[in-house]
């Protein structure tokens, strides 16, 4: 069996880019070439360009355990939000003859597993009818498909729930660098990367980087200011802009999704929330699986033991908040949700955020809960080897994401530990734990303070959390069901 697999970032990317889907892809690869009879290769698109030539073309990469490639030059800048909704995304003809090209020079192939269409024109996909017998296999790590911003959440700010008929699109980046430029940016790093002078040598790191994040921090604070100064006297629900803006974004979403069922064998999704997700915006029921991503945490699972209780001697319950100081997965919300405790709840609360130092506005969120709970730790950053130690004497982890988060990969690893998971009701974590006593209305301090309530005086015990709770998925088994997934025919 051929399997060729798509994502937007080399899954060996030395920026780190593309984040747990990266992570995953590279398992994936790794995990099949010990299987006998699986070929496998890798294509990337979106951040390689050339600085004059501007034809897509397809480049050979050195190392990994398969061949690795990537179309530079493509007509879709990745990721999606640098073309926000750009035409692109959906038709790229010298793209696509790129695309076609290189997988009928390294074809034939059994499956085409793409892991996200950022990066490509959502047309590729029908190149299926160029390849019948090849099976087309698309992974929803993220919303992209529907939202140009990915993950469902409007101006930085709020869950969007509704689209609006493209309208809510339209004005939803607070921020938004040109397509030009970033492709200009990319090619400088792209370039500096072929002549031996990309990340780790002084160059890229010292020079190009820094200079290349101050220039973008400077127009970010610029637009957004615009931007908040555009709608500061605007009612809750934006005025329309011009119907022609929405329809583009409307057409964006029906082509994608009209695509999506007209090609995709099968569309996996990394949680049974995303799915019905899917489905709600119209990809076809019929094409839709749940498959919980495999992971090499499913370790920790046998390593460690279900606590007999949430609480500790002295009545008091650690807590830990693990990722990013970010409104979208819940950050200044757990803030204002701690800070809205009754002293008496609070009092009794250690909490360990383990995040990278945000901005002032993050840290000072931070430090005004710290005065009312038992004990505040805070780690700036963490690798997966500090894993372990950082959540050795942790009883509840808290996954308070306001967006519709597929399955966080944090959510992953503590309850791999056996660490219960109280989360709110968006995404897929509270799906692991499968307990509605520890899950909570995203955005509504009461209801966090309620099930923190729950918790505290005994009425919710590990026992509950742990009685329908699913074991996470071993890579091997993973790869056992794409196997067959793969097998199956069209």
């Amino acid at each position: 069996m051929r399997v060729l697999y798509y994502n937007w970032a080399d899954y060996r990317d030395p920026e780190g880019r593309g984040g747990g889907v990266s992570v995953y892809q590279r398992n994936l690869i790794e995990g099949l070439a010990t299987r006998e009879g699986v070929e496998t290769a890798f294509l990337s698109a979106g951040l390689a360009h050339d600085l004059r030539n501007r034809t897509p073309r397809i480049v050979t990469l050195q190392d990994g355990a398969s061949p690795r490639y990537v179309l530079v030059n493509s007509g879709v800048v990745a990721p999606s939000h640098a073309d926000f909704g750009g035409a692109t995304q959906l038709d790229h003809p010298a793209t696509e003859a790129a695309f076609a090209e290189f997988v009928d020079r390294t074809g034939p192939w059994d499956v085409i597993h793409f892991n996200n269409l950022e990066g490509l024109p959502a047309h590729v996909l029908a190149l299926k009818d160029r390849w019948p017998d090849t099976k087309f296999i698309l992974s929803l790590h993220n919303y992209y498909p529907m939202c140009p911003q990915v993950n469902l959440w409007q101006a930085e700010a709020k869950h969007c729930s509704d689209f609006k008929g493209g309208e809510a699109c339209a004005t939803c980046l607070t921020a938004q660098p040109q397509p030009r430029s970033v492709r200009s940016a990319y090619a400088v790093g792209w370039t500096l990367s072929r002549v031996g002078a990309g990340p780790g040598t002084m160059l890229f790191d010292k020079v190009f980087r820094p200079s290349l994040g101050f220039a973008w921090r400077g127009l970010r604070a610029i637009l957004r200011a615009r931007h908040k100064s555009r709608h500061a006297d605007q009612p809750e629900t934006p005025v329309a802009p011009p119907v022609p803006v929405g329809t583009a974004f409307a057409i964006r979403r029906q082509r994608m999704i009209a695509l999506i069922n007209s090609y995709c064998d099968s569309v996996v999704c990394v949680s049974d929330r995303v799915r019905q997700i899917a489905e709600a915006y119209g990809i076809e029921h019929d094409r839709l699986l749940t498959r919980y991503i495999g992971t090499r945490e499913a370790a920790e699972w046998q390593n460690s033991q279900p606590r007999d209780s949430f609480l500790r001697a002295d009545g008091t319950i650690h807590l830990a908040y693990l990722g990013y100081m970010r409104r979208d997965k819940g950050f200044y919300f757990l803030m204002r949700a701690l800070t809205a405790l009754p002293a008496e709840i609070a009092s009794r609360v250690h909490l360990t955020v383990a995040a990278k130092s945000g901005d002032t506005e993050a840290m000072r969120a931070m430090l005004s809960v710290l005065p009312k709970l038992a004990s505040l730790r805070h780690v700036n950053g963490y690798t997966h080897d500090d894993l372990h130690d950082l959540l050795a004497d942790v009883d509840v982890g808290l996954v308070p994401v306001q967006w519709e988060d597929n399955l966080p990969q944090v959510a992953i690893e503590m309850h791999a530990r056996h660490i219960p998971i109280l989360s709110s009701d968006r995404g897929g974590a509270q799906e692991l734990g499968a307990c509605p006593d520890l899950v909570f209305k995203a955005g509504d301090t009461q209801a966090f303070a309620d099930a923190l309530e729950r918790i505290l005086d005994g009425t919710i015990t590990p026992a509950h959390y742990w009685a329908n709770a699913k074991a996470p998925v071993d890579m091997p088994t993973h790869l056992d069901a794409l196997l067959d997934l793969y097998q199956e025919t069209a």
